[in-house]
């Protein structure tokens, strides 16, 4: 079997075509031409603060620059008793075309130059799963001010699954990357030639892979730019957008009440619909949808279902899930055709919908399996989501319902 090929379970005889989808895991669609890889640059190591400024005086001309980080995990004090630890940067990698500057994070102590770099709004910085190497540099004092994702950019294509790096690469170049270096320690110094070859490679990997996606996925790629600038939502609903809230739904909406951004339920849904109209950043929208599920928004249902056709998987995954959690069982039907998309979480989150809405004959879905850096293989068997489990997946206790109930109390309803 192809390494890529959609797992497909065996089913009885008449076992009907949305199981056969269900069941397939992987993304099961369509693929453009592999592109080519650009030859090897010049590699350039930097470790003192002369070379860093020579580097930094090139890097500044470019509009755009993939940057890679090394890291280990290493102990702290202040977190010892604990059981902590803290990332330590150890390489920044920064690839533009032809060139790749590595550059030692553990001699150079000051690597505040680079923020001519990071924080210039004119030039787009290329992440591959952002989340680790942004907290890294910025522990460093290197913010960023515009970049894009890729990872997040593939996972809106592609699907979950398939988002890696090493996935990537195999479908946009069908080239194999070797992470054997991935856990090493990065701290050790003087560093082997193999392992600045392997730091160097992810950088500008990442920059070839950013053109494939431009070139052939440009308008999904674009929804998934970040500046510093927050996309215009009530003031109630944007710590929501952004993971900076512990408060309920219930909480946030009686604290708007209070200050009078809220004074009947009507301007929660006028809110909600505003912010759906405005937000392009599919990760945003998606937490957008499911605050409108947790608030029992049905009157929202038609919004969400226009959803169901996005041209990113999260939000069509996102606004299956909240129709299902809404649970208005006239949604069935526009969400079934999801049950053939060509993203698994698609498929999967259809499912879930469905079988909250009372359609308890589909298949259970088969969790594709992950590869471990050693070669192994996993699965985890995973169960029907019901609103039983989607409340315990979510953190929800058992009294979950009782603050929706007090909320439409609260808003007269």
């Amino acid at each position: 079997m192809a390494e890529n090929a959609p797992y497909i379970e065996p089913t009885k005889s008449n076992a009907n075509a949305d199981e056969l989808h269900i069941l397939s895991s992987g993304y099961l669609g369509e693929t453009p031409p592999p592109g080519q890889l650009s030859p090897k640059g010049e590699r350039i190591w930097v470790d003192r603060p002369e070379q860093l400024l020579r580097a930094i005086a090139l890097l500044k001309e470019e509009p755009v620059i993939a940057i890679d980080a090394e890291f280990t995990q290493v102990r702290s004090r202040a977190l010892a008793d604990s059981g902590s630890s803290v990332p330590r940067l150890a390489l920044l990698q920064l690839a533009i075309p032809n060139r790749c500057f590595i550059v030692d994070a553990l001699r150079l102590h000051d690597l505040s130059p680079l923020a001519i770099i990071t924080t210039n709004p004119s030039i787009s910085i290329l992440l591959h799963g952002a989340g680790a190497d942004l907290r890294v540099m910025a522990e460093r004092g290197l913010e960023v001010a515009h970049y894009y994702d890729l990872e997040a950019t593939s996972r809106s294509i592609f699907g979950q699954h398939e988002s890696s790096l090493a996935a990537m690469l195999q479908r946009a170049f069908h080239i194999r990357l070797d992470k054997s270096l991935q856990r090493t320690d990065w701290t050790r110094r003087p560093l082997p030639s193999a392992m600045i070859a392997y730091a160097a490679r992810d950088a500008e990997v990442t920059l070839a892979l950013y053109t494939w996606l431009d070139q052939h996925y440009h308008d999904i790629l674009m929804l998934h730019e970040n500046t510093l600038e927050l996309e215009p939502v009530a003031d109630w609903i944007e710590p929501f957008l952004y993971g900076s809230t512990q408060s309920s739904p219930e909480m946030a909406v009686a604290e708007a009440r209070t200050k009078g951004l809220i004074r009947e339920k009507a301007q929660i849904y006028a809110d909600c619909r505003a912010a759906l109209a405005s937000l392009t950043h599919p990760l945003r929208r998606s937490r957008l949808l499911r605050l409108i599920a947790d608030l029992s928004l049905t009157k929202m249902v038609p919004d969400i279902e226009l959803l169901l056709q996005s041209v990113t998987s999260d939000e069509r995954a996102a606004s299956a899930r909240a129709l299902g959690r809404l649970g208005v069982k006239t949604a069935k039907a526009a969400i079934h055709p999801l049950l053939h998309d060509p993203v698994h979480d698609v498929r999967k989150a259809a499912q879930a919908a469905l079988n909250n809405l009372g359609e308890k004959d589909l298949p259970q879905m088969r969790v594709p399996p992950t590869r471990a850096s050693d070669g192994t293989r996993s699965w985890v068997v995973e169960t029907p989501e019901t609103p039983e489990t989607s409340a315990a997946s979510s953190g929800e206790n058992a009294d979950a319902g009782d603050w929706k109930a007090r909320l439409r109390s609260m808003m007269n309803e």
